[in-house]
């Protein structure tokens, strides 16, 4: 009697815990506080996991300029496994295998992991230098731009995933995608100040096509490859050239802080930045006056816009046609891999290149360096306006 009262008790009662402990597959958003991958460099992502989950969330703090407190995730779903409860960002069912692309970074990015047959969609396919994108206008489609996307279009490559970015605010694009029920990531490397930085996000990127282990192995060796250049310069004790950057826009000259990108290429290259009042996140415009003051100083000068020949450059700028860096011949641009239509391949696969982005203003300021470097004095992104 005992017996049988204790298995009508009982058994109900371990049923129903094996159904919670074995079946649930659902968890809490709390669960997911495992670090799959903190960035050494980047600061805007971070990718977390749950114990004895498959699935991951990318999460994306900053994603725009001025969001400073907004953070937007990716939830990839993998092995059937659900999102988890509070979780209110965007769900990916499984890795993404068909991916729209709405900046160059992205289509370099996805190159660099040997993924680019994932892109299916792209905006502005003329101004992209990727030879598999070139190599397959037939299948790509693109989209239109910002503010401009071709919707029906879109949808019509399927996509798995829409990669995006902001600025200065969230995309336009966003409502659409989410009435329209496609997941999309933002990708915030255009935000990152470190060269490294931004070229980390690939392994972000890798985690939602399924492949961030070969993108951390892959993204290992640029940082050792980047430090290697900076310490010969470093170990040297060279003389540092002073070095004025980009070219008047209108009557304004934009004026890069010292903490951005470009400034700490220069810096790490062994250069010395000219313009120091700008200590902020963003680009300060000066007067032509100022600038040609600073150019005065020069010893190199870089970005100096799109002027094919220095007699041109004179021409158009006919005030800057006796500062010594033009006399001298010390002009430079990142143009040296321009398509036709004027897409630049400096801010696409130099972004996930910044040890050859380096490398190149190390042999421009200290070009008796080359030397050291297997490939001479021969530069990869950059070119000398003579």
């Amino acid at each position: 009697m005992l017996k049988r009262i204790l298995q009508r008790t009982l058994l109900p009662a371990v049923l129903l815990l094996a159904a919670a402990c074995g079946g649930r597959r659902t968890t809490l958003l709390a669960d997911f506080d495992r670090a799959v991958y903190t960035p050494g460099y980047a600061s805007g992502f971070e990718i977390a996991g749950a114990a004895g989950r498959a699935s991951t969330i990318i999460r994306v703090r900053s994603p725009w300029q001025g969001a400073e407190g907004v953070e937007t995730a990716l939830y990839i779903a993998r092995d059937g496994e659900e999102a988890p409860e509070g979780f209110d960002g965007q769900v990916l069912r499984g890795d993404a295998r068909r991916i729209v692309c709405l900046s160059s970074t992205h289509v370099a990015m996805l190159d660099a992991l040997g993924a680019d047959s994932t892109i299916v969609g792209v905006s502005g396919i003329d101004y992209l230098s990727n030879p598999y994108v070139a190599a397959n206008r037939d299948r790509i489609g693109d989209v239109g731009y910002e503010g401009n996307i071709d919707y029906e279009r879109l949808l019509s490559l399927e996509p798995d995933l829409v990669l995006l970015f902001g600025i200065g605010g969230a995309s336009s694009l966003e409502p659409k995608l989410r009435e329209l029920g496609v997941p999309f990531l933002y990708v915030g490397e255009y935000l990152e100040e470190s060269p490294l930085g931004k070229a980390e996000w690939m392994v972000a990127v890798g985690e939602a096509i399924g492949r961030r282990e070969e993108a951390e192995a892959l993204f290992a060796g640029i940082p050792e490859r980047y430090n290697v250049w900076r310490e010969r310069v470093a170990g040297k004790g060279l003389k540092a050239p002073r070095v004025m950057l980009n070219a008047p826009y209108g009557d304004t000259w934009f004026m890069a802080s010292t903490g951005s990108y470009v400034a700490r290429l220069i810096a790490d290259a062994g250069g010395d930045y000219l313009y120091r009042r700008n200590t902020g996140d963003t680009s300060l415009p000066i007067d032509l006056e100022e600038a040609a003051l600073l150019l005065s100083e020069a010893d190199v000068w870089i970005h100096a816009g799109s002027f094919a020949t220095l007699d041109e450059l004179r021409a158009r700028l006919p005030k800057l046609a006796d500062v010594r860096c033009v006399r001298t011949g010390s002009v430079w641009n990142c143009d040296r891999r321009t398509n036709a239509a004027g897409g630049n391949d400096y801010w696409e696969s130099g972004i996930v290149h910044p040890d050859l982005v380096l490398r190149d203003l190390i042999l421009i300021f200290h070009p008796e360096l080359a030397a050291l470097s297997e490939e001479g004095d021969t530069l990869v992104y950059y070119r000398k306006i003579e």
